[in-house]
């Protein structure tokens, strides 16, 4: 058994894993002081002291989110920057003065939580093992420059060995753990980026469990996907979306494509700084309703687009178990009490749902399996208990074989005991 250290650097949460003396799967555990947690948030805060590169003024995880809430103009707030390793028109984020490329933002995310955490990278197995989605999500996105990315970020602690596995198939070998019996297994991974399938044949034995990859497939859609249908609907339109603006004698629509960078978390950060920005605080001299642009200005500058998410996911949240939430967002420049419908939501999604249902029609086809040829589901990530989600594979899978479990920790896990294997390589993934 070689040891290895799984990271599942997730657009929402980043969690890493070993095995113990018994060879079991443990995530590693971070205490921020709101109690112990092996999820922390994929997220980084710089402040002024930062200037210059300095390490004092970078946060990452639950430290990173303190850091802003204890000083939210003066700090500048990453996060989904899993969204980002794919793209390749992402050159990169001007920090106070300083330009951070992909592979630095990825590594400060790990060096500072190890050093919160009280960790030794040093002391690390030599083997890393990271998780990669099936699609990434984005415009046109590369595969092979992530992988890239990820080993210049990753190279720089040391390891002597860096393999990607799919994360459903991680996720997939840590549900095997619990089969007494061979099985066909269905793992539906649902991320805050991304949608992933896999299918895989398990046969335990007396020598271990041997695993037969049969298909995956994926779609870069999920639970972020879904913030934004909500945002899409109920803030933008407060915020000017939809509005007009005066030019040379004519009434036009403000451009929609603005607005997208205010919805869509992991743009915020770059959001203020960049020409767009610049355009729309020109175009609240010449809208026709200047005062919602303001506000999307104020917005943008006060920083407040972490609360925003926040009060988003509480009212997403809670439409999985009622039929009606509330969205409460207070800020600088906008007040919101609104009451959403699931059947609303459900309806705003629906295009998300069939894209998702059509990934799994293919990972079906790629596998030449019908339903009945699987035996078991086991459903994974924070999405998976959206309702309408759920709903798919109950109407598809009878409700016997779905199972769930360990939404956060399954993909850390599964990568640790994938690594630890003698045919770790043979379970990477193509790049």
């Amino acid at each position: 058994m070689t040891p290895a250290l799984g990271l599942d650097f997730g657009t929402t949460n980043t969690v890493l894993a070993t095995l113990d003396g018994e060879g079991r799967a443990r995530p590693i555990l971070f205490d921020s002081g709101h109690g112990a947690s092996a999820a922390a948030r994929t997220a980084l805060t710089f402040t002024p002291e930062s200037r210059g590169g300095r390490a004092e003024g970078v946060e990452a995880g639950p430290w990173a989110i303190d850091a802003y809430l204890a000083r939210p103009e003066e700090t500048r707030f990453l996060q989904s920057l899993k969204t980002y390793a794919a793209s390749p028109h992402f050159a990169g984020a001007i920090l106070f003065a300083k330009r951070y490329a992909f592979e630095d933002l990825a590594e400060l995310v790990l060096k500072r939580l190890a050093a919160r955490g009280g960790l030794d990278p040093a002391r690390w197995p030599r083997r890393l093992v990271v998780g990669r989605p099936v699609a990434y999500a984005g415009a046109s996105p590369d595969p092979a420059l992530a992988q890239s990315r990820y080993e210049a970020a990753f190279g720089r602690f040391g390891f002597e060995e860096i393999l990607f596995v799919y994360e459903p198939v991680a996720a997939a070998f840590y549900f095997a753990q619990r089969l007494t019996k061979p099985a066909t297994v269905l793992v539906a991974d649902f991320g805050g980026g991304t949608t992933d399938y896999s299918l895989i044949r398990f046969e335990p034995g007396p020598r271990g469990v041997r695993a037969t990859p049969l298909a995956s497939a994926g779609v870069g859609i999920a639970g972020d996907q879904f913030d934004y249908r909500i945002v899409d609907r109920v803030v933008l339109p407060l915020i000017g979306k939809g509005g007009r603006f005066r030019s040379m004698g004519k009434t036009l629509e403000i451009p929609p494509s603005l607005f997208v960078n205010f919805a869509r978390w992991n743009l915020l950060s770059t959001f203020r700084g960049s020409p767009e920005f610049r355009t729309l605080e020109e175009l609240t001299r010449t809208a026709l309703e200047p005062d919602k642009l303001k506000r999307f200005v104020s917005l943008v500058e006060e920083n407040d687009g972490y609360a925003l998410y926040q009060a988003v996911s509480r009212a997403k949240a809670a439409l999985s178990s009622a039929a009606t939430a509330d969205l409460v967002f207070e800020a600088h420049a906008l007040s919101l009490r609104t009451e959403i419908a699931r059947a609303d939501f459900e309806a705003w999604i629906a295009d998300d749902l069939a894209r998702i249902e059509a990934a799994l029609d293919e990972a079906l086809t790629r596998a030449g399996l019908a339903e009945a040829g699987v035996d078991r589901v086991f459903l994974t990530g924070g999405t998976s208990f959206t309702p309408a989600v759920r709903r798919i594979f109950e109407r598809r899978f009878c409700a016997q074989r779905i199972e769930s479990g360990d939404e956060l920790l399954s993909i850390a896990n599964g990568l640790a005991l994938i690594g630890a294997r003698e045919d770790a390589a043979a379970w990477s993934a193509p790049a």
